[in-house]
């Protein structure tokens, strides 16, 4: 809280949306120019580097990146912090999401599926076919540590391609293991025994869930996030409203 009080003051400007959440900051600006969206968030950054300096803040540059997100080949110009140039990169991880270049997901999905294969690793002793445990503690611990961990940020990263949220079978081989279900067993009939949503059934549930959750938000402001803006489908095919059931 006092940080946010001491930040609050931070410097913005209409051409450009900045975000922030406690000490992470993301400032995007858009534009179908690259070298005018450039312009854009370099005028932003400068004021940003003079409250810093005013305030005694140093960002750190280490974690700070520079992405073009569009579907052509072409990417802005590169822009500066403290007079030193911010690096460029294909993606940019923010609050644990991988928001990459096309918007595709890609990036944040194979990410998470290899953490998700370590998780497993660790917990293979308890959920493997010959383990003692009972299936209702196998199944606890699935929903508990491992289940939460593609869950998160589900109502972005759903949108993605079918053969990108494919890559999220995790699911089947895990609710398989647990029940040391035959081969000739579907993976729906497993689902169903289980009670355990599918991973298109979770998208469309958390989807609306989150959009119920902003309508009736003390916040009157939330409202407004489930709002299309005009090139929001230029990147993707599908936005989160395409869920809400």
């Amino acid at each position: 809280m006092l940080y946010l009080l001491y930040s609050a003051d931070l410097p913005t400007t209409t051409e450009v949306t900045t975000t922030t959440f406690a000490d992470d900051t993301a400032a995007i600006a858009s534009h179908v120019n690259p070298v005018i969206a450039f312009q854009m968030l370099q005028t932003n950054l400068n004021a940003i580097q003079k409250w810093l300096k005013k305030w005694r803040i140093k960002a750190n540059k280490t974690k700070s990146v520079h992405v073009t997100f569009t579907t052509r080949r072409e990417t802005c110009p590169q822009v500066t912090l403290n007079d030193q140039p911010i690096s460029k990169s294909e993606f940019a991880k923010y609050l644990g999401i991988y928001f990459d270049r096309r918007l595709n997901w890609k990036t944040h999905i194979f990410t998470k599926r290899k953490q998700l294969g370590l998780k497993l690793r660790k917990m293979f002793w308890l959920l493997r076919r010959g383990s003692q445990l009972s299936v209702e503690n196998k199944l606890l611990l699935y929903k508990t540590i491992l289940k939460p961990v593609w869950t998160y940020g589900i109502q972005l990263w759903g949108t993605a391609s079918n053969s990108n949220v494919e890559i999220l079978r995790f699911q089947s081989k895990v609710l398989r293991m647990i029940l040391d279900a035959p081969w000739f067993v579907t993976n729906d009939t497993i689902q169903c025994d289980l009670q355990v949503p599918s991973v298109k059934e979770e998208i469309t549930k958390c989807c609306t869930d989150y959009s119920n959750r902003l309508k009736n938000h003390p916040n009157i402001l939330t409202a407004h996030l489930m709002k299309q803006s005009p090139g929001m489908r230029r990147l993707k095919r599908k936005i989160p409203t395409d869920f809400i059931t």
